[in-house]
């Protein structure tokens, strides 16, 4: 077999014969130098190991290899780093701009539809420990409640349905409810990362995924009306992004696919479509952080804590007969 030496990251490789893959796509191959070698692994022994780099074939030895990761995992685990966990939920710097139909595909499995006797309406998971992010009148007096996850298999989609769902937290006032789901595969599940809801700009293109009227995994695109919006002394992110009934709880994405929103209502009447409403993701995070302070009472399930009235002291008998003998 004809071959000949040449140099790569400061080794002496050689070409080798071409032989069948072990290695499903492109890895990576570390070295003890602190270079890497991508391409496809092709042969992995004690001796050395070969890869395919796609214009060449090259044996490295292997006392000079440290590891060799599958590509798509070095991407997974730079994506894992440029998350920032805070507090319960999930941040990322420089998430990369996508369009909508890419954007969809990477934060879909993430939207949730959440089911209760009285109705339905939308969610979104926000962590590997399995909570879920909705809007309180969507489960408010309801605690039989059911998350339904629609998950991207070869074969097509597929629901996953989580009938155990603890309610965590809520408050009426900003209209937004915790739940977790309480089952051994919640650290499997997709999360969305949350935006910063104050850089968002007027004109600024989202979109949202929902079930309206009961029509899962719906998406409707529109553009940020209003960053700020006044109603009875609360602030929303007005847009033009379709919102219906079953949209309710569901997040408002931006170009980077990070919930900036969740929404939760709109202005009916004809002529009226474009016209939704959404809580910013500020708002959001400041629920998530204090939570505690809405923590779920199931003795008082549309509030959080329920405090008792401080007992009174009777009136005696003197004051009575003299309330009820006024002097003339």
């Amino acid at each position: 077999m004809l071959s000949r030496a040449l140099t790569f990251c400061g080794l002496s490789l050689s070409t080798f014969a071409v032989v069948t893959p072990i290695w499903a796509g492109p890895s990576v191959v570390g070295l003890k130098n602190g270079s890497e070698v991508k391409g496809e692994v092709l042969k992995e022994s004690t001796e050395a190991v070969v890869v395919d780099l796609g214009y060449n074939v090259i044996r490295i030895p292997r006392a000079e290899v440290i590891a060799i990761t599958a590509e798509n995992a070095k991407a997974d685990e730079k994506t894992k780093a440029s998350q920032l966990a805070e507090d319960i939920f999930y941040t990322e710097a420089n998430r990369d701009s996508l369009n909508v139909d890419k954007n969809v595909k990477r934060v879909s499995e993430s939207v949730v539809q959440i089911q209760t006797p009285g109705g339905l309406g939308s969610g979104f998971v926000i962590n590997k420990l399995g909570h879920v992010i909705t809007n309180q009148h969507v489960i408010a007096g309801e605690q039989e409640i059911r998350v339904i996850m629609y998950r991207n298999k070869p074969t097509g989609i597929e629901k996953q349905t989580f009938s155990k769902i603890q309610i965590i937290a809520m408050n009426g006032y900003l209209d937004l409810a915790l739940l977790q789901i309480d089952d051994e595969s919640a650290d499997t599940l997709p999360h969305v990362v949350l935006g910063d809801s104050d850089s968002i700009s007027q004109g600024e293109s989202v979109f949202a995924i929902g079930s309206p009227l009961g029509l899962e995994r719906t998406v409707s695109q529109g553009i940020v009306s209003i960053k700020s919006r006044e109603n009875n002394g609360r602030w929303y992110i007005q847009t033009t992004t379709q919102i219906n009934p079953g949209n309710s709880g569901g997040p408002l994405f931006n170009g980077q696919g990070e919930v900036v929103g969740v929404t939760n209502m709109k202005i009916a009447g004809v002529g009226l479509e474009g016209v939704g409403f959404a809580i910013p993701a500020s708002l959001l995070k400041l629920f998530i952080k204090n939570r505690e302070a809405f923590s779920f009472d199931p003795r008082n399930p549309n509030n959080g804590f329920r405090y008792l009235a401080p007992p009174q002291v009777a009136p005696s008998t003197t004051d009575k007969t003299q309330s009820s003998n006024p002097a003339p």
